[in-house]
C-alpha cells in the first residue's frame, strides 16, 4: 500500500537505531512480530468479515467466547477475551442492544452479571464463524499446516510464560511496588 512502511523496512530502520545497543535481537524481534502480526490480522478481518455484520474485533472476541463457554460472568468473560471490565461492559451493552447477547444477574450473588448468547447471537456466530475461519486460512495461506502448529505451539509457549512467571516478574522489577495507574496518554494541564 502506497505510503506504508513495509516490515522489512521497519527492522533495517530498528536496526540502523539500535546500533551499539547491547539487546536481544531475536527476541525483540519475535515480540514485535507478535504485535505487528496481530495487528495486520486484526485489521484484515475486521475489513473482511466482521465490519459487513458491524463487529469489531473485540465485540466478536466476546461473543466468541461466550459461544464457546456459554453463559458466563463477566469477570471471566472479559479474562478470556483479554480486555478490561469496563471495556466489557461497554461491548456487552452495545450486543445486548443489537439482541446478541443477553446480561442477567447471577442467580445467588447479586454483584455479577452474566452473559449468554441469545438466540439471534447464536444465529450470528454459526454463519460468521465460517467466514472468519476462512480468513485465518489466509492469512496463514504462506505457512503450511505443520509451520502453523509450530507457531501455535509457539505463541502457546509465550502466553503461559506471562501467565506462569508475569506476575512474579513484575513483582522483582517493580521491588513489589504495584504499577502505576493506566494513563490515556494525556497529561493534566500544568
Amino acid at each position: 500500500m502506497p505510503g506504508q512502511r513495509s516490515i522489512t523496512e521497519a527492522e533495517k530502520l530498528a536496526a540502523a537505531k539500535l546500533g551499539g545497543i547491547p539487546i536481544r535481537r531475536d527476541q525483540m524481534a519475535a515480540v514485535a512480530n507478535i504485535y505487528r502480526a496481530a495487528s495486520a490480522v486484526r485489521q484484515h478481518v475486521e475489513n473482511s468479515v466482521l465490519r459487513g455484520s458491524d463487529l469489531t474485533w473485540t465485540a466478536f472476541v466476546v461473543l466468541w467466547v461466550v459461544w464457546v463457554w456459554g453463559e458466563s460472568e463477566t469477570r471471566h468473560v472479559a479474562e478470556e477475551a483479554g480486555i478490561s471490565k469496563g471495556t466489557l461492559t461497554g461491548v456487552s451493552r452495545t450486543l445486548e442492544s443489537r439482541g446478541l447477547v443477553r446480561r442477567a444477574g447471577h442467580p445467588t450473588d447479586g454483584r455479577l452479571v452474566l452473559l449468554s448468547l441469545t438466540d439471534e447471537g447464536e444465529q450470528l456466530m454459526q454463519r460468521l464463524f465460517p467466514a472468519f475461519n476462512e480468513e485465518e486460512a489466509f492469512v496463514t495461506g504462506q505457512l503450511t499446516d505443520e509451520e502453523c502448529r509450530t507457531l501455535a505451539e509457539g505463541l502457546r509457549r509465550v502466553v503461559i510464560q506471562v501467565e506462569e512467571n508475569g506476575e512474579e516478574r513484575r513483582q522483582s522489577l517493580l521491588n513489589g511496588a504495584e504499577p502505576a495507574p493506566r494513563r490515556s496518554g494525556r497529561r493534566a494541564k500544568a
